[in-house]
C-alpha cells in the first residue's frame, strides 16, 4: 500500500463525534443547478489531526462519492457543493475501498472538484 491509511469513515470509529459545527449528517446534497444530488452519509475523518477532510454521500442514482470538505458549503439545512453539477457528481472518482483513500485517489477526487471551480467562473 502508501503508509498508513489515516483517513477513515466516521461510521467505522464509534469513539469519534462531531464537535465543532452541525453534523452534516443526513443532510441533502445540493448542487450548483440547484438539484438535490444526494444526502451525506458519513464523514471521513483524519485519524491523527481528528478533522473531517470528506464527506462521504449516497447519490439520488445508487452509488456513493466522496466530496472534500474545503470545496463544500455546510449550509444549515443543505450541503452545498458549487463547483459541480448533478451530472458532474456522477463522475466523481471513486475509491477503491470505503474505508479508506489512498494519496493518489485524494488527489484525483481533489482535482475533480477544483476543476470544476475553475471551469464555473
Amino acid at each position: 500500500g502508501d503508509g498508513h491509511p489515516k483517513i477513515q469513515p466516521m461510521g467505522a470509529h464509534e469513539a469519534f463525534f462531531v464537535s465543532a459545527g452541525r453534523d452534516p449528517r443526513g443532510m441533502p446534497v445540493v448542487c450548483n443547478d440547484d438539484q438535490v444530488v444526494g444526502h451525506v452519509v458519513d464523514l471521513w475523518i483524519d485519524l491523527p489531526e481528528q478533522i473531517v477532510r470528506y464527506l462521504e454521500i449516497e447519490l439520488e442514482t445508487g452509488g456513493r462519492c466522496l466530496a472534500p470538505m474545503q470545496l463544500v458549503r455546510v449550509k444549515p439545512r443543505y450541503v452545498d457543493i458549487r463547483t459541480l453539477d448533478t451530472a458532474r457528481m456522477a463522475q466523481v472518482p471513486q475509491t477503491a475501498s470505503m474505508e479508506q483513500i489512498t494519496l493518489l485517489e485524494e488527489e484525483k477526487i481533489v482535482a475533480f472538484y477544483g476543476g470544476g471551480e475553475l471551469y464555473c467562473r
